[in-house]
């Protein structure tokens, strides 16, 4: 049998939510220092994964920019922001002794990136609204519902979560199954010849993850290769499958990793 790369995937709730999803989970701040101390534990337990590359959910047009800042992390000369990419991928690589963190998604197709191009072919939340379909956009959120001025929904933690308690629950095979009949329910959203669900989950969604997997295999040396990708936890139903189906890489749970039990009370 053949000696394949090793890639892990991480789902990762995104901890320092930008607002840019249909419905946004408001995190607490993560620099408090309890929440430092939960990303520390973390890391050391991911850093059992023995990672050869750190991937991040970052557009490889980015590349330079994200490296200038890894750089001067590196030198102790750079505060790292609240979110996933900075948390867990650059301190887990400075851990690790790596001089590059690599970026590995393709965001340019995104309507709400690409300003020149009309989105209504792919602008299924409105059309579900205007076309009483709005039962495929899924069944409503649990928690405390808000919505700010510019219209975003953001949704409020009924309790405090732990960090590795998020991060077991985000990469659970049923969670992981439940996200991916959400993006299925969502390309049903169309009438007649027009398919705005379907063409935001073809052309956008499904191409993005596709389009990481292949940036996964440019930064693949040898069959010695230890990849761990962060990324969204809304990307594991179709970026797993794809791996899988690949037969490129072994794929590993990080879920063999996390341990809740090992957590501090801080």
């Amino acid at each position: 049998m053949s000696t394949k790369p090793t890639i892990m995937i991480l789902g990762s709730g995104h901890l320092a939510n930008w607002g840019a999803d249909r419905i946004n989970y408001r995190m607490d701040d993560v620099l408090a220092p309890k929440r430092q101390a939960e990303l520390q534990q973390l890391a050391e337990q991911l850093a059992r994964f023995k990672p050869t590359k750190i991937a991040v959910e970052v557009d490889t047009h980015w590349e330079a920019e994200l490296q200038n800042e890894y750089d001067a992390y590196l030198k102790d000369n750079f505060q790292l922001k609240p979110h996933e990419i900075h948390q867990i991928g650059f301190r887990l690589a400075k851990q690790m002794g790596h001089p590059k963190v690599h970026c590995v998604d393709y965001l340019r197709d995104d309507p709400i990136v690409r300003e020149d191009r009309e989105d209504h072919w792919t602008d299924y939340g409105a059309f579900a609204e205007t076309n009483d379909q709005e039962h495929l956009l899924g069944p409503p959120p649990t928690g405390k519902m808000t919505q700010d001025e510019d219209g975003r929904i953001w949704i409020e933690p009924e309790k405090y979560e732990p960090i590795v308690d998020m991060y077991i629950r985000e990469n659970q095979d049923e969670k992981i199954r439940t996200n991916l009949r959400d993006y299925l329910r969502i390309a049903r959203i169309g009438l007649q010849d027009e398919y705005p669900g379907a063409n935001w989950v073809a052309h956008f969604w499904y191409n993005r993850n596709l389009k990481t997997f292949v940036n996964l295999t440019r930064i693949t040396e040898s069959e010695d290769e230890r990849i761990l990708l962060i990324i969204g936890a809304g990307h594991l139903g179709f970026l797993k499958q794809i791996v899988e189906d690949s037969e490129v890489y072994h794929l590993e749970s990080p879920l063999q990793y996390l341990d809740t039990g090992e957590v501090e009370t801080l």
